[in-house]
């Protein structure tokens, strides 16, 4: 290797080589696949990052000090590949040749597409500790296996997404279209930029370059049949274009799609309900919480249960306005029904988050969502109040209220729901007392449920709400609308079919 003139490497691996030292280059790798703002890429990123310090802490306390080889010998390596500095520890195992190979295949576990983008960067990490003399090949080996071994060993311990349970069950019927012939897809043009790991990883690599939304893309050669209506929301004419575009399917015997966050996908599932149609999720919106919890998170993955006709029931939450007692008792039960019935496939609430929703959806594109929600927690605790409604035939003040469509698993960071058709509302209160301010800001920034006495959790089948104050407001899946005096949730039990392939 030494004597070997190669004098294209020879500025590019020694550089490289040094970038690698202490896992920088891999730091700085984790966080631009972590930017392409898809759970599995993020998954993917600290995975790379926990098997990286399992194996550097492996190479470091016990292969190291168990074998102690001396480094090869200079004498006839070119200056100009060499190390300014050279390394002051032994040889046997290579420690970048374990990172790399621990990062990468941490990588590859979650998402093979973005294994598939770094593997070249970490053979050439592994390749250039021999190029600059620094190390023997089996030290390179032996401390790539180690790499593989330790990514293997954190998955042992930490699952792959792949190998959890699966979400969505029961089975439902729905029809297959093979090359998408009757689904009539509503695509929020808005909301469609987000792109899959499979677009993310080309542009990366510079493999490719979408020149529209990845959604579209991949439907249009997937589903060449599939009929696509792009619709602007801001026009107003999203609820019209979905209650079209679901009764067209129902003519077809087809199936409602939808590309676009989860405000979209609600407004999706409502028209899919009354129409008696499937609904394909593809997620394109800011926020995906359904299709994530459901085990869709690329839109390819829809498009192949669309082929096969697999899909599954889930339930919708549902809020109803309710009569007051004097409309009921003078026979006039609509009379005080300000709004028609409500659907969420993820959460509602009632309280201080719907305040904090409006605050951080007006500021979100000026400074991004994760701050614009710190600036909104800070402003709606610092100039609202608790909410004073009835719960179970009792007054009660309440910072928030909070009801989930199926049992959600909350700790540090909110965690999937698990089944979708479990028939009952996850509700949790947080009630007003001493530090509830406090209380409330932390669980906005870390979406952490405290296990205080200000905070209660249930599960029920109906839940009614009663003398909510006058210019109160509700919030249901990241939107927000006024909130009736009273009113009934619910749920309707396996009342959707989605798309979902069994095979996620």
């Amino acid at each position: 290797m030494a004597t070997r003139d190669w004098p294209g490497p020879e500025r590019v691996l020694p550089r490289l080589s040094r970038s690698a030292n202490h896992g920088r280059l891999w730091f700085a790798v984790a966080g631009a696949i972590a930017l392409s703002n898809t759970p599995r890429a993020r998954r993917s990123a600290a995975r790379g990052l926990a098997s990286l310090a399992v194996a550097s802490a492996t190479v470091n306390t016990l292969g190291k000090r168990s074998v102690r080889r001396d480094r090869p010998l200079l004498d006839g390596v070119p200056l100009i590949r060499q190390l300014h500095r050279q390394p002051v520890t032994t040889s046997f195992p290579s420690g970048h040749a374990a990172s790399a190979a621990a990062f990468v295949t941490g990588v590859a576990l979650e998402s093979p597409r973005w294994g598939a983008a770094v593997a070249p960067l970490a053979a050439a990490v592994a390749f250039s500790r021999v190029f600059t003399g620094v190390h023997y090949p089996s030290d390179v080996l032996v401390g790539a296996a180690l790499g593989v071994g330790s990514a293997f060993a954190v998955r042992g311990i930490a699952p792959t997404r792949s190998q959890l349970p699966s979400p969505g069950r029961p089975l439902a019927h729905a029809p297959a279209m093979p090359e998408g012939s009757g689904l009539v897809l509503v695509a929020n043009s808005t909301s469609g930029s987000r792109m899959d790991d499979s677009g993310a990883a080309a542009e990366l690599t510079g493999l490719a370059e979408p020149e529209e939304p990845a959604a579209l893309a991949v439907v249009r050669n997937m589903l060449p049949k599939a009929e696509i209506i792009p619709c602007d929301p801001k026009s107003g004419g999203l609820p019209g274009a979905l209650e079209e575009a679901a009764q067209r399917a129902a003519e077809l015997g087809g199936a409602l799609g939808v590309c676009g966050g989860d405000g979209t996908v609600n407004a999706a599932a409502s028209s899919a309900v009354r129409a008696g149609v499937p609904l394909a999720v593809l997620p394109g919106g800011t926020h995906n919480h359904f299709a994530f919890d459901l085990g869709i998170e690329e839109f390819a993955d829809t498009c192949r249960a669309v082929q096969s006709g697999d899909a599954v029931a889930v339930d919708v939450g549902r809020f109803t306005p309710q009569p007051g007692p004097e409309a009921r008792a003078a026979g006039r039960p609509d009379a005080e029904v300000p709004q028609e019935t409500g659907y969420f496939l993820n959460t509602f609430s009632l309280g201080a988050y719907p305040e904090l929703v409006r605050i951080r959806e007006r500021w979100a594109h000026r400074v991004g969502p994760w701050p614009a929600g710190v600036l909104a927690a800070l402003q709606v605790l610092r100039t609202s109040g608790p909410v004073e409604a009835g719960l179970g035939g009792k007054e009660r003040d309440l910072w928030l209220l909070f009801a989930g469509n199926c049992a959600y698993k909350v700790g540090m960071a909110p965690v999937r729901r698990h089944d979708l058709a479990d028939g009952m509302l996850d509700v949790r209160i947080v009630k007003a007392g001493r530090w509830s301010r406090t209380r409330l800001f932390i669980a906005a920034l870390t979406s952490a449920v405290d296990r205080s006495p200000l905070h209660s959790t249930t599960r029920l089948r109906r839940l009614m709400i009663t003398d909510i104050p006058p210019d109160t407001h509700l919030s249901y899946d990241g939107e927000v609308a006024p909130a009736p005096r009273r009113l009934l949730l619910d749920k309707q039990h396996e009342a959707l079919v989605v798309y979902r392939p069994l095979d996620v």
